[in-house]
């Protein structure tokens, strides 16, 4: 027996799945499978990057010159600044690279190590020129670049902070061919988006000496709050007092403040981010066959310990690591083992064997 379909017994065709429309909150819901806590800076960086995204669209459409608000990221050192914007970089499909202030306060080719910061960008877009112009580019610890009494200018903080003025901007820059002799291409920083990072130690002190909104006058309708986060927010005069120079702080226009990570927050990270140190290291053990089990009050006491350590997120790798690789080292020759439970950092594993 032959049977006919007609066309309403046929299956429907699957609907072309849209490609989620960018938007703060889409920003801030992808950065929060990464980043732990942080909340009121992922806001920002979300409402930056989107702004920004858009502004290149409509300089790109329109013809219209690109108004860009490079960002500035003010925190302590482990709470999250380069992850951020290396998850960020990766959800837009960006090329992304880091570079360090120090270094280039350290060299006396300044343009040289920026020519070379952005010929990494290059390399990063394999090549791509347009790709390469619309990526992002981190530069850490920008607070070690404050004048100095006594510094040379030629070698000074300064005088770096000089030389980033003209590509954070937007200006041609010319990248020299890998042997020095092919035709020089160029690259236009107009669409790059600067975010710049840093502890500033002391900053906290110099804003509670300069709140400059002070003197304005509230009556009971007006909203207390928005005289508060005035007061709060980072000013350019701060960082003018803390030792930038007025036209660097210009080119930063959005200010995002991280916080100190508590133990909660630590604990968290280790836990719950997709690529966690956790999971991270249950994978490696599931290649050898063997289920590893770690008690909550172990994240707490390495929680702890980096606590102490003063250094955020940053130490807690390698109070993980030391945790296992005593177990590792033994596990993949004794095929028996099925579990590896650990119930404290200070007391060693209950190991199971059953195979």
């Amino acid at each position: 027996m032959t049977i006919v379909l007609q066309p309403q017994d046929l299956p429907a065709a699957a609907a072309p799945t849209a490609t989620p429309r960018l938007t703060p909150k889409s920003i801030v819901r992808h950065l929060d499978l990464e980043v732990i806590g942080q909340d009121e800076a992922k806001k920002t960086l979300a409402v930056a990057i989107y702004s920004h995204q858009r502004k290149l669209e409509a300089a790109g459409v329109r013809g219209t010159p690109l108004a860009k608000s490079n960002i500035l990221l003010i925190g302590p050192s482990g709470t999250g600044k380069t992850l951020i914007c290396e998850t960020l970089a990766s959800f837009l499909g960006l090329p992304f690279i880091t570079a360090d202030a120090t270094a280039l306060a350290q060299t006396r080719y300044v343009n040289d190590e920026i020519e070379a910061i952005l010929q990494r960008l290059l390399d990063q877009a394999d090549g791509d020129l347009a790709v390469a112009e619309r990526g992002i580019v981190f530069i850490d610890e920008i607070d070690k670049l404050k004048a100095r009494d006594g510094q040379p200018a030629a070698v000074s903080g300064e005088s770096v902070q000089h030389a980033l003025l003209r590509v954070m901007e937007g200006s041609l820059v010319r990248l020299r061919g890998d042997d020095g002799q092919a035709p020089a291409r160029y690259i236009d920083t107009s669409g790059i988006l600067f975010i710049c990072g840093g502890a500033f130690i002391g900053l906290d002190e110099i804003m509670a000496q300069n709140k400059s909104y002070g003197f304005i006058s509230t009556s009971g309708d007006d909203d207390r709050t928005i005289l508060d986060r005035l007061n709060a927010r980072v000013k350019p005069t701060d960082l003018v007092l803390f030792g930038l120079i007025p036209e660097f702080t210009g080119r930063l226009p959005v200010v995002a403040r991280l916080q100190d990570l508590d133990r909660a927050a630590l604990v968290r990270i280790m836990t719950e981010p997709r690529n966690s140190l956790y999971r991270q290291c249950q994978a490696v053990f599931e290649a050898e066959g063997v289920e590893l089990v770690i008690e909550p009050r172990v994240f707490e006491e390495i929680a702890d310990l980096a606590l102490e350590y003063r250094t955020g997120a940053r130490s807690l790798r390698g109070i993980f690591e030391e945790l296992v690789t005593p177990i590792l080292y033994v596990v993949p020759d004794q095929p028996e083992i099925c579990k590896v439970a650990i119930t404290s950092l200070f007391t060693g594993p209950t190991v199971t064997r059953g195979r």
